[in-house]
């Protein structure tokens, strides 16, 4: 057996190696700097092994394998397309909510041309990017002002310092949620300048809690969607109207972070009236001073920070230094602008999102017998088993988290592979399927399909089954 020395000399020099053919063609395709990369990362590997297993010697072979597949895995853009057979229709995991086909092209349009993003047209002079969606979000919520950012973390650390820097804001314990990891209520305070006096318990907060919880140093009362998070069985909390009069006979700002952005009522969406949402609009109604809320959750739109309100204070958050590192782009100020004028003709079917939310079951069933069909016809007859059944979707981005919305989807079963291994290997075709699993079978909820994804799950299940 050769010793170690041998051994790491057999490893041909760099220099040696990008003269390869093969090596030279993916240089073209994916750059030099970026072949040096991956296989500096395979000859790293190579003399670990060497140093810690005295059996393993270089392959020449097995190197140019590896180093082929790191070629194909770095010449694919990591941001890639995927296919949602989850049933979750606001997947955050996935980038939340898909975007109009008419938001996207005006998206495209003002990524590819100047704007007038901040140049008033009629007087010929400098304008405001705010300006562009600002009445329509007016008319929509019955809002005073209007004002957009990056996302709802941003809208809610804008408000919060803004408004309320160097002072006191009142919250219930039951609200001092975290989402995602990152965002943590009292991590936003904090970071805000803004003092947390917490108040009431974790399941049950009265009114008084807040009226003794208040001092001459108090700002605001701040409620918060509390996402997925739900307490349930002996729980209290004061109704909005109740905190509004509160806060406004104290003097106080009454603030509402409405999170999942619900921009018309819950029953037009198809979602039950229990589900635990309130739109925008029924805040502010129900006397919220300032109202923030996400952009790509259940509004369906892409991601921004909305902040409605009285314009008294949402003037003061215009002109706040902290507004400018916050702006949203103007492709995404497009893309937001046509979602807001769907709403405004009441085309709810045309964003993605309130479409799959609105589905109704028979058409779920038919597209679930459509698919098992199809799949039954091409994959190997006698190792795979195919049945339409009821499954429970989900909203998703943390809307209606304890309300299931009920769906069809389809069951396959392979007689020796498991659905942990199925998802794993359809997890590696070019374009990515990702579904739900029970009882060691894999299910393809329908619900999140787009149109013509159907052929592409029947081709890569026909790939990784038939085999």
């Amino acid at each position: 057996m050769p010793d170690i020395g041998q051994r790491l000399r057999a490893i041909p020099g760099m220099d040696i190696i990008l003269n390869y053919d093969w090596v030279q063609d993916w240089t073209e395709r994916i750059g030099k700097i970026r072949v040096k990369r991956e296989i500096n990362k395979e000859l790293g590997e190579i003399r670990r092994r060497i140093l810690s297993d005295e059996g393993f010697e270089f392959s020449a072979d097995e190197f140019r394998s590896s180093c082929l597949n790191a070629f194909v895995s770095a010449s694919r853009s990591s941001l890639r397309r995927v296919i949602n057979a989850s049933g979750v229709v606001i997947h955050t995991n996935l980038g939340r909510s898909l975007i109009a086909p008419l938001a996207v092209e005006a998206m495209t349009q003002a990524a590819q041309s100047y704007t007038n993003l901040e140049y008033d047209l009629k007087a010929g002079s400098r304008g405001q990017r705010n300006s562009h969606v600002e009445d329509l979000l007016c008319s929509l919520t019955g809002a005073e002002s209007a004002l957009v950012v990056n996302n709802n973390a941003g809208a809610v650390l804008l408000a919060l310092s803004a408004l309320a820097k160097g002072r006191e804001v009142v919250v219930s314990r039951g609200e001092l949620v975290e989402i995602g990891g990152s965002f943590r209520i009292p991590d936003i305070m904090s970071l805000s300048g803004a003092e947390l006096v917490e108040t009431g318990t974790t399941n049950r907060t009265h009114l008084f809690d807040y009226e003794r919880a208040i001092t001459d140093r108090t700002s605001m009362l701040l409620k918060v969607h509390p996402s997925n998070f739900r307490i349930e069985g002996f729980t209290t909390a004061p109704e909005r109207r109740e905190l509004s009069r509160l806060a406004h006979e104290r003097g106080l700002i009454f603030m509402e972070d409405a999170g999942s952005g619900l921009m018309v009522e819950g029953a037009l969406l198809g979602l039950p009236v229990n589900a635990g949402e309130i739109s925008i609009k029924s805040c502010l109604e129900a006397g919220a001073d300032i109202v923030t809320f996400s952009g790509d959750k259940i509004l369906g739109g892409p991601q921004i920070g909305g902040i409605v309100g009285r314009k008294e204070f949402v003037d003061r958050l215009k002109k706040y230094p902290m507004a400018r590192a916050l702006r949203v782009d103007k492709v995404t100020l497009a893309g937001f602008e046509t979602t807001l004028r769907l709403y405004a003709q009441g085309l709810y079917d045309e964003i993605p999102t309130l479409r799959m939310l609105r589905l109704t079951q028979d058409s779920l069933k038919a597209r679930a017998d459509s698919l098992a069909e199809r799949l039954a016809s091409r994959l190997t007859a006698g190792s795979v088993r195919v049945r339409v059944l009821e499954v429970d979707d989900a909203t998703g981005g943390g809307s209606c988290p304890e309300i299931p919305l009920k769906g069809w989807g389809v069951e396959v079963n392979h007689n020796t592979l498991g659905a942990g291994q199925i998802q794993k290997l359809l997890r590696f075709r070019e374009v990515p399927v990702l579904c739900g699993a029970k009882d060691d079978k894999i299910i393809l909820h329908v619900r999140t399909l787009q149109e013509g994804e159907e052929e592409t799950v029947i081709n890569s299940l026909e790939a990784v089954l038939n085999v």
